[in-house]
């Protein structure tokens, strides 16, 4: 079993920047990849980035590519999102899963209770 639990959302202005987080409980933890996934109001929850258990292979959606980057600390059970360059439509509520190394939602096995991240113009 593992729980997952974001932090790091808030409001900014465009251009800025946010790390969020997503710590883990369980001694697994590493064994999962990890994955982030936003929800905008109205829309279907979206693949935004993927990270392996080990970290050594990641994978971004087209339009976080270069802005966004995720890593893990395993150490400490938490993977990370660290976004720049925040644009207004990335304003979303911010879920991290744990499962396996994919884009699609079914293949996580374990969600967090999301974090909303909000741009302004």
């Amino acid at each position: 079993q593992v729980q997952l639990v974001e932090s790091g959302g808030g409001l900014v202005q465009a251009g800025a920047s946010l790390r969020l987080s997503c710590a883990a409980s369980g001694r697994t933890f590493s064994s999962y990849a990890v994955g982030w996934f936003r929800q905008a109001s109205g829309k279907e929850r979206e693949f935004v980035a993927v990270i392996r258990g080990s970290g050594t292979t990641t994978d971004y959606s087209n339009s976080v590519k270069g802005r966004f980057t995720i890593s893990r600390d395993n150490a400490k059970n938490t993977v990370y999102l660290q976004m720049n360059s925040l644009k207004p439509e990335d304003t979303a509520v911010y879920y991290c899963a744990a499962g396996s190394y994919a884009r699609v939602k079914s293949w996580y096995d374990y969600w967090g209770q999301g974090t909303q991240v909000t741009v302004s113009s």
